[in-house]
């Protein structure tokens, strides 16, 4: 696995630690941070379904 650096705004990520740990939905920062970019992915593919763009394997 891949390993990224990146900036993020400070209240942002106090806002995502509120969904990390024992009583989060995550069990770490990564983890929450790959759903999220699962789930945008996904959203992305959709939208580029409804418009036509995306190639048939």
């Amino acid at each position: 696995m891949s390993k990224i650096s990146v900036e993020v705004p400070d209240e942002l990520l106090a806002d995502l630690d509120d969904h990390v740990g024992d009583d989060g939905k995550f069990v770490n920062r990564s983890e929450a941070i790959r759903a999220s970019v699962r789930k945008m992915l996904d959203v992305l593919d959709e939208i580029d379904e409804r418009h036509g763009r995306l190639e048939d394997d």
